[in-house]
């Protein structure tokens, strides 16, 4: 996928309640990549670890990945194992086709993520559920996974992640994580 059109169907997926919040230079895996971050245009729980559509995208083009975490997936019946295989397929059919022909699924689960969210004049944090196709990439031993929020569309997608085996954990970057980048003090808060 070019670079122009990989811009334009990363410009898709972006929801149009958001406007850009910031934009930066990243490293992944030592490989220069740009993080850039939406927030609702209706400032609706703003800044680190409330609601945000972010996106990683390589230097050559290539969407490292995208995490769109929004308090309207809170609660949502999760589609089932076969229907959250399905839609993952679709997903990586038109964004990340190569990465099929050498797919080997490891598992399909329930996946939460954190959101802090303002209610009645005080701040809580909730948890966003989505099922997450967790697979790897046999071409090159590396891991990448969609996952599938309740509204049946993919909330996160990242590809390329370097596994450590032992002691067992990520050694790839967290940029679409704030609870990472909180921990790192990577990222002041918009």
């Amino acid at each position: 996928m070019s670079s122009s059109n990989a811009n334009a169907s990363l410009s898709a997926l972006i929801p149009a309640s958001h406007q850009l919040a910031s934009r930066r230079s990243v490293a992944v895996d030592g490989e220069s990549a740009e993080l850039t971050r939406y927030e609702r245009k209706d400032g609706r729980n703003a800044g680190l670890e409330g609601e945000h559509f972010s996106t990683v995208v390589a230097a050559d083009g290539t969407l490292k990945g995208f995490a769109n975490i929004s308090q309207d997936l809170v609660g949502k019946p999760l589609p089932s194992r076969e229907r959250t295989e399905a839609i993952a397929r679709d997903y990586l059919q038109s964004h990340a086709p190569e990465l099929l022909p050498r797919m080997q699924i490891s598992w399909i689960e329930p996946h939460d993520e954190p959101i802090r969210v303002y209610r009645d004049g005080r701040s809580e944090t909730v948890t966003v559920t989505g099922m997450k196709v967790k697979a790897r990439n046999l071409a090159d031993g590396r891991w990448f996974w969609v996952i599938v929020g309740g509204d049946e569309r993919p909330m996160i997608f990242e590809r390329d992640i370097v596994w450590v085996t032992f002691p067992g954990h990520r050694k790839t970057e967290k940029w679409l994580h704030d609870s990472w980048l909180k921990a790192q003090s990577a990222y002041a808060a918009v």
